[in-house]
């Protein structure tokens, strides 16, 4: 009998979410949904992968290194949870069009931490929002080559993805895809150090990049024939292949011999020609109906497909894309904004040298940086020898972008 207390497990449900049915995959309560990955077509995604992420963190970090085999497999989150430390940091970036789904990539802190000591060569020794805006900047340089990737097998096009959202927390407090999905590991060594790079992938989200790599199963509806050859066993009678049909000879009668083409060769009794003809039988009524509509030919079934709807995503074409290097050489005005505020003429008027006007930001606050007079980003004042600069801390996402037009 229990004493009442929760138990870890349970704890850890509570922790990462609560699905509709239940809790989330860790199967609780409620298991989430079941997939069938073609493993093999995403495991020939991340080997391609490979050499691009190896690529990628030698740029970003300036430094050497050592990328393994990657290895993909169907798992679920208490065999994630297993593997990895108390404390993670995780990097959420759903796709969202083209596929869609949950996409999460997860961490050591000390992987985050090598990574932010190489790109700013300076020491940390905690994890804080500038060492996450570095990882959260590698991770999606890394999408976007996988994104290269899927689209370059010529079965989709359009792929896109939420901006990443990087969290550092406890690995209970991380949201997993529901149900089983699909996990890659990235081994990595720099100076004798292993890291690892996990990639979660969601079941809907891997089965659409499954489908657009070329492989899986297709997915337009099939119906299989019908076979009614033991049917009639239930009903008393033989099979209908050119036997009679058993209960149904004597109805009364003289029917005309309506074949129908299932071979009910017998006379069905009195029954009047109801217009047909003598003798004659279904297959040449000259009634458009097909010659071999009968239960033998197993029912002639329509070509059913699945419904494809057609990508709503507002984005650049390929056209569009080579067009834009037309304006890179373009000037626009940046500007850094400490502040505002707003002043009534007579206080305007009456400012003299000493005066102070009071802004509406707090000491220590990220300023503003504009581009066209519209905010596109947050960073923090430094020193550059005796010059002021502002260092990056914060890019605003198209959302907070519009909102700030408002």
């Amino acid at each position: 009998m229990s004493d009442g207390a929760i138990s870890q497990d349970e704890i850890d449900a509570l922790l990462s979410g609560v699905a509709i049915d239940g809790l989330n995959s860790s199967g609780h309560v409620g298991n989430g949904p079941t997939y069938h990955f073609d493993i093999p077509t995403l495991q020939s995604m991340a080997d391609a992968l490979k050499p691009k992420l190896e690529e990628n963190i030698n740029k970003t970090t300036s430094v050497t290194f050592t990328t393994e085999n990657p290895v993909v497999e169907q798992t679920n989150r208490d065999h994630v949870l297993s593997k990895l430390p108390e404390v993670v940091i995780g990097i959420n970036a759903d796709y969202n069009a083209g596929v869609k789904g949950s996409h999460l990539y997860l961490m050591a802190p000390e992987f985050a931490l090598k990574i932010f000591q190489l790109v700013s060569s300076e020491e940390a020794t905690e994890v804080d929002d500038m060492v996450l805006s570095v990882v959260s900047e590698f991770i999606a340089t890394h999408i976007s080559a996988e994104i290269q990737e899927v689209e370059s097998k010529g079965n989709a096009s359009g792929l896109g993805y939420g901006t990443p959202e990087t969290l550092n927390e406890s690995k209970a407090m991380i949201m997993f895809p529901q149900g089983d999905f699909v996990l890659a590991s990235y081994p990595l060594t720099y100076d004798g150090n292993a890291y690892t790079l996990w990639e979660c992938i969601g079941g809907d989200a891997a089965e659409g990049l499954t489908k657009a790599l070329g492989g899986g199963t297709d997915d337009s509806a099939s119906l299989t024939p019908i076979d009614l050859g033991g049917m009639n066993a239930a009903a008393g009678g033989q099979a209908m292949g050119g036997a009679p049909m058993g209960g149904m000879q004597q109805m009364g009668g003289a029917m005309p011999n309506m074949g129908m083409g299932m071979g009910m060769q017998q006379p069905m009794g009195g029954m009047p020609n109801m217009g047909m003809g003598n003798g004659m039988a279904m297959g040449g009524m000259g009634m458009g109906m097909p010659q071999n509509m009968g239960v033998n030919m197993g029912m002639n079934v329509p070509n059913v497909q699945q419904l494809q709807y057609p990508n709503l995503q507002t984005g650049l074409n390929a056209g569009e894309q080579g067009n834009i290097s037309l304006i890179m050489d373009v000037f626009m005005e940046m500007t850094v904004e400490l502040g505002r505020t707003k002043k009534t003429i007579k206080d305007i008027l009456g400012m003299g040298e000493g005066t102070i006007i009071e802004l509406d930001k707090l000491a220590g606050e990220p300023v503003d940086i504009l581009v066209n007079h519209k905010k596109i980003a947050k960073g923090e004042v430094v020193v550059i020898d005796e010059n002021f600069g502002v260092r990056v801390t914060e890019i605003l996402s198209p959302m907070e972008r519009v909102s700030e037009l408002n």
